[in-house]
């Protein structure tokens, strides 16, 4: 059964919830420079795709969450809608749109990083494919959530690899992962058995519960960017089937 008071402490909702409230306006930043932390590849997807160059769309990525982080997107933040997805998306629209900000930039000749680009990279590398012939055609904000869907996927299992890591199971995971989502019938056990050099029934056992746990931190992921815990279900399968729709 799905723990509601899992989601009363998600770092949207602080966000959410502090938005109105100066004295716990602090915790709000926190938790916003957080979740801007995780989701910035969507971001700077959106705006390479709206057809600003690799590094016009770096220096604007920046911008815009120094924009975020000291500007009033709290007080817009609308709970009905509960997603932070969506308001993340709306937020770099209207920044594109605003030709006076990108005047700014482009007269005072630089920006003020929110954080090293580099470390941005080191800190969370890509691990998943998205085929750059379908992008071609594809609309910005189908690129944004293929890109965001991607990142949750990717936090979840990079998390699940740092749990395994911690249990000595490293290589476990890294032969495991590519199984997390496939039906039996698509899986060899025999040949999981010979690379790993353990019993089929060893393989079965820990892959069933690397597939329970990798559910459970996904869930977890997505519980982050609602407001709502009924929102989770059906952000999920969005996700999953946007994502799908990418491979």
């Amino acid at each position: 059964m799905l723990n509601l008071n899992r989601f009363q402490t998600t770092r949207w909702s602080v966000v959410l919830s502090c938005a109105q409230t100066s004295e716990t306006q602090d915790a709000a930043q926190r938790a916003l420079s957080e979740l801007c932390r995780v989701y910035w590849r969507p971001v700077f997807a959106l705006i390479c795709r709206r057809g600003h160059s690799v590094t016009d769309a770096q220096d604007l990525t920046q911008d815009f969450f120094v924009m975020l982080l000291k500007g009033n997107l709290l007080s817009l933040a609308d709970p009905a809608r509960g997603r932070f997805r969506s308001l993340l998306r709306t937020a770099v629209e209207n920044f594109l749109n605003d030709k006076q900000h990108l005047a700014r930039r482009q007269k005072r000749g630089g920006t003020l990083q929110f954080v090293a680009w580099d470390d941005w990279m080191a800190e969370a590398p890509s691990l998943l494919s998205i085929y750059g012939q379908k992008l071609k055609s594809w609309p910005a904000e189908r690129i944004f959530d293929v890109r965001w869907a991607a990142t949750v996927v990717e936090q979840a299992l990079r998390r699940l690899a740092e749990e395994c890591e911690s249990r000595g199971r490293l290589r476990m995971f890294t032969t495991l992962s590519k199984y997390l989502s496939l039906e039996r019938v698509e899986i060899s056990y025999a040949t999981l058995s010979a690379s790993l050099g353990v019993p089929e029934t060893v393989i079965k056992r820990v892959l069933h519960q690397l597939r329970v746990r990798y559910r459970t931190i996904l869930r977890e992921e997505v519980s982050q960017t609602v407001a709502n815990p009924a929102d989770v279900d059906d952000e999920i399968r969005y996700l999953c089937a946007i994502l799908a729709s990418s491979q």
